[in-house]
């Protein structure tokens, strides 16, 4: 069950993730859209905590939960400027590195065993992940080199404490919906200070609140994953959102799967195979 939740994170990670390439081709602001999806998905498991009965909340949890959500909040920030400073295609394959960070984590940190095959199928699915986004035709033009490395390096730090800070929690007994209420909280209060004088838009309110409800879903089932199953199997399966954004391009944007990118998918599936003998 653990793996499929893991597949389903991958899964609504991948959603939203293209719900934000969509949104920037009709120049919304991924910013905006974060802020409203961060305080959309704090009003769901507010609620949800508070007709059930089942939020607890503790100064752990809150302060955890917020730090997660303001290191969540800080990398996609990062990563668009990023995507703004230097190229493109080297950009996104360099970011999918943080995932190597909560594996190594899992196995030194939190004390998993990690056999030599599974070590050869989370390798495969960290290069799955890299050559799937990777795209040979480097722009054109000058590119703002230090800033490009400095948003890079921000980016990878930033995800990487998301997952390490996610198991952290798994392991000293936090509850799903106390951490992801904080998480929300903490990263819509984060958000708000770069949006409050801006004026709301229905447009990106509304992707942002769709974003949410897959964020909901997607972080709930990570959360399980991590609780239940192995760590360092976990963080590279959901690494491969970018699948979705790819087959998702495919149909919604007429894009077509380059050769590397099928060999990428092929190494995918035979991670996710390793990973399970």
């Amino acid at each position: 069950m653990w793996l499929a939740a893991a597949v389903m994170t991958a899964v609504c990670f991948g959603i939203n993730n293209t719900l934000f390439k969509w949104s920037t081709r009709h120049s919304m602001s991924k910013q905006h859209i974060q802020f409203y999806f961060y305080m959309v998905a704090f009003g769901i498991m507010a609620l949800y905590g508070w007709m059930t009965k089942s939020l607890h909340p503790s100064a752990t949890s809150m302060m955890l939960g917020a730090l997660i959500g303001i290191c969540n909040a800080t990398g996609n920030m990062q990563m668009s400027g990023a995507f703004e400073k230097g190229p493109a295609s080297l950009t996104a394959p360099l970011v999918a590195v943080n995932a190597i960070f909560p594996v190594l984590a899992a196995g030194v940190v939190f004390g998993e065993h990690i056999p030599l095959l599974h070590w050869i199928g989370i390798l495969c699915m960290l290069c799955s992940a890299a050559i799937i986004q990777y795209t040979p035709k480097v722009e054109k033009g000058n590119h703002e080199y230090i800033p490009w490395l400095f948003h890079i390096a921000m980016a990878i730090i930033s995800f990487g404490i998301v997952g390490i800070l996610m198991k952290w929690c798994s392991v000293i007994g936090i509850g799903s919906l106390d951490l992801l209420t904080a998480m929300y909280g903490g990263g819509g209060l984060y958000l708000y200070w770069s949006c409050r004088k801006t004026i709301v838009h229905k447009r990106e309110f509304r992707v942002g609140a769709t974003v949410a409800f897959f964020s909901v879903i997607g972080f709930s089932c990570y959360f399980y994953a991590l609780t239940t199953g192995i760590a360092s199997i976990v963080f590279p399966v959901v690494s491969l959102n970018c699948l979705i954004v790819v087959f998702l391009g495919c149909y919604l944007f007429k894009e077509r799967l380059k050769a590397y990118q099928l060999i990428g998918i092929a190494t995918a599936l035979c991670g996710l195979i390793l990973t399970k003998l």
